[in-house]
């Protein structure tokens, strides 16, 4: 796991992520050598809370229209790839220059959009995400359907049975990834996959609940390996894992944005955004 901050940056003990609640934009980057893509397909915001050892995490469909003053219109999961650019083109920066400037920019359009401050980012690829879910031994979920689908073209060979079952890491991307099979029948929504992405990431803390923390860590950090990058000074990394590393599903208020599908976009629903805003502004308070 890198911290691609670039600076040793010491943070005030009372603005530690171990006694300040902390939002944090995640994105799971679809960036294969196959596609060259750099859309974020996975999108969350959380919410954590160090005095209840508790947290709000809410999935932004992929597809969701993003309209905000000083921004373009456009699909939630192509901004970041779109600040990176205009980094390159625009300010002629490159590499972790280029990335922290889409990073900042990409933070601050969220935070306005649910109306509250995003402090650190984490940007995690499929194959990080597939070796965290080996690293801890696979993950128990309930596949909703029948998965069957394949692409030559980029390597992706979807074929999952309905039913609760241990996936590893591959599938358990699969299982996130799914949209529909080659035929076009057995479609999945962005709020489909939404729902699948909670599950996931429910299980896995209830897998982390019943390891040993000493002996688990470790290996998650290293199957991340350069898959992942923070924006969070390292001390503060150690520090927000330590914090909340093994905390209960119970614990954990997942709340996929819902709304309309009207081709090409995701447009959420008003009530179901004023309802993830307040609860990441409730708990960024306790």
């Amino acid at each position: 796991m890198n911290n691609n901050n670039g600076e040793v940056t010491v943070v005030p003990k009372d603005q530690s992520v171990r006694v300040k609640p902390t939002a944090m934009l995640l994105l799971g980057l679809d960036h294969r050598n196959e596609t060259r893509s750099m859309n974020t397909d996975v999108l969350m915001v959380a919410a954590f809370n160090p005095k209840t050892k508790s947290a709000v995490v809410v999935s932004i469909p992929r597809d969701t229209l993003i309209q905000l003053d000083g921004y373009s219109s456009r699909k939630a999961n192509q901004y970041y790839n779109r600040f990176m650019i205009a980094a390159r083109e625009q300010d002629g920066l490159t590499g972790i220059a280029a990335e922290t400037e889409a990073r900042n920019d990409v933070k601050e359009m969220f935070g306005r959009y649910f109306d509250i401050p995003v402090q650190y980012s984490t940007v995690i690829n499929f194959k990080g995400f597939s070796d965290v879910v080996d690293a801890l031994g696979g993950v128990e979920v309930n596949v909703d359907m029948d998965m069957r689908y394949r692409d030559m073209a980029d390597g992706t060979d979807i074929d999952l049975k309905a039913g609760l079952q241990e996936l590893n890491g591959n599938q358990a991307l699969d299982f996130v990834r799914y949209r529909k099979s080659n035929d076009g029948t057995q479609e999945s929504s962005d709020f489909e996959r939404n729902q699948r992405q909670s599950q996931v990431l429910a299980a896995l803390a209830d897998k982390v609940k019943t390891l040993s923390v000493a002996a688990k860590l470790g290996s998650v950090i290293e199957a991340v390996g350069n898959n992942m990058t923070m924006d969070m000074p390292s001390k503060e990394i150690e520090a927000l894992m330590s914090t909340y590393f093994g905390i209960s599903k119970e614990n954990i208020q997942f709340i996929p944005l819902e709304g309309t599908w009207r081709s090409p976009y995701v447009y959420v629903d008003e009530a179901t955004l004023s309802e993830a805003k307040s609860a990441l502004q409730a708990k960024l308070a306790e």
